[in-house]
């Protein structure tokens, strides 16, 4: 019998860090080793996987996005972001036309069925959320993510910094 370990960064005395003092991207990191399993497990019924999760609701907030906008935006290789999008379309979950008037882009929308779907990942995702914060009081965790959105929430005038290079 092969012995489960959990993720470092759910143990409660891993040796690595005993201070909220480290930082930023170690505490991401293991926020993101100990709620990545939980979302996968949650999701796995739905036959989602996480990346897919992750376009659906990017699709569902920006409508018409090209593989290569998705693949830009989320940091993956156009291909790993056009592997996504075929997978989904498969599915029924989203549709990209057959064919473009000009160019290859591809704009993908979430179908009647995607959008369904979406709503019951969602359900699913925030239970490994609820999961996850479960030693955070209601008021710390609404805190948190207020926290982490605007913290990775771009302004203007870094999309004009962007541009510029």
């Amino acid at each position: 019998m092969v012995a489960v370990r959990e993720p470092l960064a759910a143990c409660q005395h891993d040796g690595m860090s005993q201070s909220p003092e480290e930082p930023l991207g170690f505490l991401l990191y293991r926020l993101v080793a100990a709620l990545r399993p939980q979302v996968a497990a949650e999701l796995k019924p739905l036959g989602l996987s996480l990346p897919e999760f992750v376009c659906m609701r990017i699709l569902s907030n920006h409508p018409g996005l090209t593989s290569a906008e998705l693949a830009r935006g989320t940091n993956v290789s156009a291909q790993a972001a056009n592997q996504v999008l075929h997978a989904l379309e498969e599915r029924g979950a989203l549709t990209r036309p057959a064919s473009t008037p000009s160019g290859r882009a591809m704009p993908a929308q979430l179908t009647r069925r995607g959008k369904a779907l979406l709503k019951r990942a969602e359900a699913a995702v925030h239970v490994a959320d609820e999961r996850i914060l479960t030693r955070l009081t209601a008021d710390e965790q609404r805190h948190l993510k207020q926290l982490l959105y605007a913290a990775g929430t771009r302004t203007a005038a870094d999309c004009k910094t962007d541009s510029s290079r």
